[in-house]
């Protein structure tokens, strides 16, 4: 351990809640080298959420590497970014109906961001753009400046600018129509809001705490960006690729954004990834006007390829995931009336689930006395004050009560100290 502490940097986080060395992975499971396994209800904060060295995503992955195929190629064409876009095409964008084109902005849900909102401004003429209170889109300078959490954006270290937050589902627990605030600042001159050039949104907050935005909350959201001529983008770096049941995390809204952020588990391996899908009227870039070098990493066209083939030729994956994001919810209910003292709030949809605690504190603990029985969980919302669940969506039923088990033993321990 020592030579972690001695050379990597002090912004290193998530190795401080879980101290082991770890050396292997299969499925759900995490092996230190001492052979000790975790039960992984992490994911890579939602980049496996086929799992670690899913066989069949590994086994194309070993036959592409071991023919020679291209691994690095700028945005030249290749064999392997023909055979993704076409599979793109048929698994998921044909059957949704969905009209859009294929930027690769760069290897991770950031630069994914950041293109929305180049391209955004690019389209509008308008510098603007309109966010959430509690979202998160990345750490970049522009991604910061539409995300909601003030100790990230204090790291920027410089003042974060053309972006106005509003108030995300919920925010005020009913108290007022959705939308007062917001629309009234639009169509008021004198408001002072800078006619915005994007709405940025995420269909459900993971970093920010596991709130679900309303089927008809985003619906509304939808039509408000129409009556008013602003361009919707979705970021679904987190919660798409299946996360909340259907591919896309709004399509049970029924909508569909200018512009959608995808990055995380497209690749489906773990393998650095993104897309920025734009609708084809929006395609207005120079040719090299936005480029970088790790645009299309080909080994992750070859294994997000064939997670489209294995897991979204049909609903199977779909149906298991709302089942098992229906179990979880229904034990952490459970959770929530055997701790009334605690004022315990379950939250989530699909396999994005959390339960919140009264402080960070709590949910740290709780975080804390799972991994001393052997599982892998993570805080989130503004205070870390969320116990966050983001599980393999291929875990089996075994493995997924195995989890539920050491999160009802944790909570327990914590709130009866």
């Amino acid at each position: 351990m020592e030579i972690f502490s001695k050379l990597e940097s002090e912004v290193r986080s998530y190795s401080r809640g879980w101290p082991v060395v770890f050396d292997r992975a299969q499925g759900s499971m995490l092996y230190d080298e001492n052979g000790k396994g975790y039960l992984d209800f992490f994911a890579g904060a939602g980049a496996l959420n086929y799992g670690h060295n899913n066989p069949a995503l590994k086994q194309a992955l070993i036959d592409y590497i071991a023919r020679d195929g291209v691994t690095h190629a700028l945005d030249m064409f290749t064999v392997a970014k023909r055979d993704f876009l076409e599979t793109l095409q048929e698994k998921i964008l044909g059957p949704r109906e969905l009209d859009y084109k294929v930027v690769f902005p760069g290897p991770g849900g950031a630069n994914a961001v950041e293109a929305a909102l180049k391209l955004a401004r690019k389209v509008t003429g308008k510098e603007s753009v309109i966010n959430f209170t509690n979202a998160f889109h990345g750490m970049t300078l522009g991604a910061l400046s539409v995300t909601g959490n003030s100790m990230k954006r204090g790291g920027a270290g410089v003042p974060l600018v053309h972006a106005t937050p509003m108030p995300y589902d919920k925010y005020f627990d009913g108290a007022y129509p959705d939308f007062l605030y917001f629309e009234r600042l639009l169509e008021d001159s004198g408001s002072g809001l800078n006619e915005p050039a994007a709405v940025i949104v995420e269909a459900l907050q993971g970093e920010g705490g596991i709130n679900a935005a309303r089927l008809e909350w985003l619906k509304g959201l939808s039509d408000l960006c129409e009556r008013h001529n602003i361009l919707l983008i979705l970021d679904d770096v987190q919660m798409g690729c299946g996360r909340t049941g259907p591919f896309f995390s709004f399509e049970d809204a029924g909508i569909k954004p200018d512009i959608v952020c995808l990055s995380k588990s497209i690749g489906g391996y773990g393998l650095p990834l993104a897309l920025t899908l734009i609708k084809p009227e929006l395609d207005v870039w120079e040719p090299g006007e936005h480029n970088g070098t790790f645009r299309g990493i080909n080994p992750a066209f070859v294994t997000a390829t064939e997670a489209l083939r294995v897991y979204w030729s049909d609903d199977k994956l779909e149906q298991s995931t709302r089942a098992k994001g229906e179990r979880i919810g229904s034990v952490f209910d459970e959770i929530v009336q055997a701790h009334p003292e605690a004022n315990l709030v379950a939250k989530g949809r699909g396999l994005a689930r959390g339960i919140e605690f009264a402080s960070g504190e709590l949910a740290g603990s709780v975080c804390a006395e799972a991994f001393d029985r052997g599982l892998l969980m993570e805080t989130s919302g503004p205070d870390g004050e969320v116990m966050k669940l983001l599980p393999a969506l291929t875990i089996n039923d075994a493995e997924l009560e195995q989890g539920l088990e050491i999160i009802g033993e944790s909570v327990r321990a914590v709130l009866t100290k």
